[in-house]
């Protein structure tokens, strides 16, 4: 996908004909004590569009925040995700999910849907169940720290749980999370509904051109996390992206979200603070040098991959090992 028009767009459309915002709220981290005020206060000030998941255990306070916010529920997007836990249980997993959200089961996925939903497969692996009296049964862990993945999985098998959800008529769109080039070209030997999108870190020390390239052709949609690079990250102080915010008059913040959706791509940034909420809206079009910088910072030695959990698994990206 590729943006030539003066004014961005305020939705992407998926391949499926369904619309989505182009910059949503990412609520992972989000402390419980924040979640419901920073999601009603960010559906007041204009965002439209919610990225939550089973693992971040604050679903419950997403939902109130829906709630509290006084937005009608058919202007709100929401995407939600199937835990590795449950990969063989994916209708069951979006049952926990939508009783957490707090949402009605009829209601929501009838033919005059009023809310609209992205299903994701979290990772493309899946656990094995925790052992008896594992202090986090939701994060199975072996004796070494590692997680405990079933390896002999075929994860086949997930994603036509995710076709028979869709099928049912229980969520507008599915997609993928994580997945790399290799994962998708395992995967398509065999799905009947393309993802509708991939959700991956991407910033621009992490621009996943080739990934980008691949799912453009086959019309999926990449959305990123951590597009400000997450806490501590060294991409908000890059002297490269700070000059580029000078020299367009905003925020480097405001240069890395606008940097996604001058690519096609949708943005998920995260905070429970008002001030940032507010700032992280703000959306410009960016010269195609100021884009064509972006772009080779990764290649002139600044790539970093910021979340890498310890699957100790080889997930087909390039840079992980």
């Amino acid at each position: 996908m590729t943006l030539d028009n003066d004014e961005l767009p305020k939705t992407f459309v998926l391949n499926n004909g369904v619309q989505i915002p182009t910059v949503g709220l990412g609520t992972w981290q989000a402390p419980l004590n924040a979640t419901r005020d920073a999601v009603s206060f960010a559906l007041q000030q204009g965002y439209r569009h919610l990225d939550c998941a089973y693992i971040y255990l604050n679903e419950r306070e997403v939902g109130e925040g829906i709630r509290a916010s006084g937005v009608p529920r058919s202007e709100v997007f929401v995407t939600s995700k199937v835990w590795n836990l449950f990969q063989d249980d994916v209708a069951g997993n979006l049952e926990k999910t939508l009783d957490n959200l707090g949402l009605d089961y009829v209601d929501l996925y009838n033919t005059s849907l009023t809310l609209g939903v992205l299903q994701l497969v979290h990772w493309p692996i899946k656990f094995l169940p925790a052992d008896a009296g594992a202090p986090n049964p939701l994060r199975p862990l072996n004796p070494d720290g590692t997680y405990k993945v079933d390896r002999t999985w075929d994860q086949g098998v997930t994603w036509a749980g995710m076709e028979a959800v869709y099928a049912a008529g229980k969520a507008r769109a599915i997609g993928v999370c994580n997945w790399s080039i290799p994962y998708l070209e395992a995967l398509a030997k065999s799905w009947k509904v393309v993802p509708a999108v991939n959700q991956v870190e991407n910033h621009p020390f992490l621009p996943q051109h080739a990934l980008k390239a691949w799912c453009d052709a086959r019309g999926i949609l990449l959305e990123a996390y951590s597009p400000l690079g997450g806490p501590g990250a060294p991409v908000l102080q890059d002297e490269d992206i700070v000059a580029v915010a000078k020299r367009n008059g905003v925020t480097p913040a405001t240069v890395l979200i606008s940097y996604q959706v001058n690519r096609g791509i949708v943005p998920l940034p995260k905070s429970v603070s008002h001030e940032r909420l507010v700032q992280n809206l703000r959306v410009v079009r960016l010269s195609a040098e100021d884009m064509a910088l972006l772009d080779g910072l990764a290649a002139k030695g600044k790539a970093q991959r910021l979340n890498k959990p310890p699957f100790c698994w080889d997930l087909g990206f390039d840079d992980w090992d």
